[in-house]
């Protein structure tokens, strides 16, 4: 049985959605990072980059929302979460997986996480201001074409819905306008509704 580490209020979400949704056992353990328990020395143990989400497998450990993604579905093709019978489109779903990870979680995370890019008082700051502004353009890219709709996919449903589910729960917290960003709302609203995320949301409460 897989082991499954998260936090509430990260992006250990997506991952955890998928693991809900696939219906396979798993076991979910909650990290409390006010009391720096990813720091912890069992846990950096499992990950030292001292992050979630983690996942221990039964051939070893992985880490990394777009690796954790895919392999779900690859363990799990009968959930049918990604385009797995067409190459080019599993590295499309990648793309956008990656383009989430690499620069949409950065824009966010400095508003949070300034001191991983400078030690100024003032250059954080700034980098706080810039938020609404950096979140809101990449979120615009989505918004304007990678979100193929209904979808992110188009007509199916995959792991790439609960990454985007989880990004946009940040956007009113980073201050951006969602006003201008309909299709990603109203992406995130019928996510919500789904009984398997409202499951998982209960645990991040």
């Amino acid at each position: 049985m897989l082991k499954f580490y998260y936090a509430p209020k990260t992006c250990a979400l997506a991952t955890h959605l998928a693991l809900e949704h696939i219906g396979a056992p798993y076991e979910a353990i909650k990290l409390d990072f006010a009391q720096q328990a990813q720091r912890s020395p069992e846990f950096l143990g499992i990950n030292p980059k001292g992050r979630v989400p983690a996942i221990v497998t039964e051939e070893g450990i992985l880490t990394e929302t777009p690796a954790l993604l895919l392999y779900l579905c690859q363990r799990h093709p009968e959930a049918n979460l990604a385009p797995l019978d067409s190459d080019f489109a599993t590295a499309q779903m990648q793309a956008f997986n990656s383009y989430l990870c690499s620069t949409v979680h950065v824009a966010h995370a400095h508003k949070i996480r300034g001191i991983r890019w400078a030690d100024d008082p003032d250059a954080i700051e700034a980098m706080k201001k810039k938020v609404p502004q950096s979140m809101g353009d990449v979120m615009a890219l989505i918004e304007n074409g990678m979100l193929k709709g209904p979808w992110v996919m188009g007509e199916q449903y995959t792991v790439a819905d609960m990454y985007l589910f989880t990004v946009s729960s940040w956007l009113e917290g980073d201050g951006v306008d969602i006003s201008k960003l309909p299709r990603v709302i109203a992406h995130r609203e019928r996510m919500a509704s789904d009984p398997a995320v409202k499951r998982v949301l209960d645990l991040y409460a």
